[in-house]
């Protein structure tokens, strides 16, 4: 396997994914004004093992809530794409259908979808979401998830250096949780994969597999809908849903996570679903509120921008139709309108 990720044809199409809709990005640029040269010096860096990531660039981003971004290096872009080339079809295959994030055909419309057409099927529903996700994975504990489909030493190699170049970044992120059997060094486990990484995204849904198979196999959850740390379940009876919180929280603590508890809660589903930015009912879909207000102070920077000369029309634009694409997955043509009605160019 190692040699296939090393190999040129690998990594030249590792490149291409990294800098797909980048290439203008000056980070970018350089790497492709000496494409050859960098990516033969990454190729022999792997195949020497003597690659070593480089430093993060971290920031933070409002959307909705505060997070921290962390950018690896381009050239350790590729690497990471190289990686994932490999290692996704393998894993893809143990995926359960109803995970929704990072995978290929499927997204959070399609989760959306699913997540109501269960609305429409079961009386009740129970929302959870895993507190401080990223900053809580553990490094050990998704190293032996990915040990178990991956045999080659070179590749859980180089799994080890991307791991260990994302230790600490997220480390004032993540308030310090004491599971059953820790002692006082548990503090000093390292955890956290950088959010910004396409393999902490990938990573993100391997660590939590095995979750899901417990939720369908040993609760015979037929309802359940999972995007990353997001997920719900649903049934036609309250105590059953009781019964499932509970297996949930303890079944959680293998993985060294939480749930942020007074958040799942069970409710019937005709007083609506609130997940992935919106709320949904068995027969409608809305979109959250502060989503809207939140566009309508971009749409305000954005018109701002243009008429100071800024910005050219057609950022704006693009702008609109993105969030005009979004919106189209509710029943918001009366928000729509308002929000664009509040901007005069």
């Amino acid at each position: 396997m190692y040699d296939d990720l090393t190999s040129w044809d690998n990594l030249l199409r590792a490149y291409r994914k990294a800098a797909r809709g980048k290439r203008g990005h000056p980070n970018v640029a350089a790497f492709e004004y000496r494409l050859e040269d960098n990516l033969l010096e990454l190729q022999r860096e792997l195949q020497d093992q003597t690659y070593t990531p480089g430093a993060y660039h971290s920031f933070y981003i409002h959307d909705p809530k505060k997070r921290l971004i962390s950018a690896a290096p381009f050239g350790d872009r590729v690497v990471h794409h190289a990686l994932c080339n490999l290692i996704e079809p393998i894993f893809e295959r143990s995926f359960i259908s109803d995970s929704y994030a990072n995978r290929v055909g499927k997204g959070t419309h399609r989760a959306l979808d699913r997540a109501q057409e269960f609305a429409r099927r079961y009386k009740y529903v129970l929302c959870c979401d895993i507190k401080q996700y990223f900053p809580s994975i553990d490094h050990a504990i998704l190293r032996e998830i990915l040990a178990r489909k991956i045999d080659d030493t070179r590749v859980l190699w180089l799994i080890d250096r991307i791991l260990a170049s994302g230790r600490g970044v997220l480390f004032e992120e993540y308030a310090m949780v004491y599971f059953p059997g820790d002692d006082l060094f548990a503090v000093n486990r390292p955890r956290g994969l950088p959010i910004g990484n396409l393999t902490s995204q990938f990573w993100a849904n391997c660590y939590l597999n095995p979750f899901d198979h417990f939720v369908k196999r040993e609760l015979s959850c037929r309802g359940y809908v999972r995007y990353v740390d997001d997920f719900l379940l649903f049934a036609n009876d309250k105590r059953v849903l009781w019964e499932w919180r509970a297996k949930i929280l303890q079944r959680l603590t293998f993985l060294r996570l939480t749930l942020h508890e007074r958040a799942a809660h069970i409710k019937p589903v005709s007083e609506g679903i609130t997940f992935l930015g919106f709320q949904i009912f068995p027969t409608q879909r809305r979109l959250k509120a502060r989503k809207g207000f939140a566009f309508r102070r971009r749409l305000r920077a954005f018109a701002h921008a243009y008429r100071a000369h800024k910005i050219p029309l057609e950022t704006m634009n693009a702008g609109v139709r993105g969030w005009l694409n979004h919106a189209r997955y509710a029943d918001a043509r009366g928000l729509q309108r308002a929000v664009l009605g509040t901007v005069r160019l």
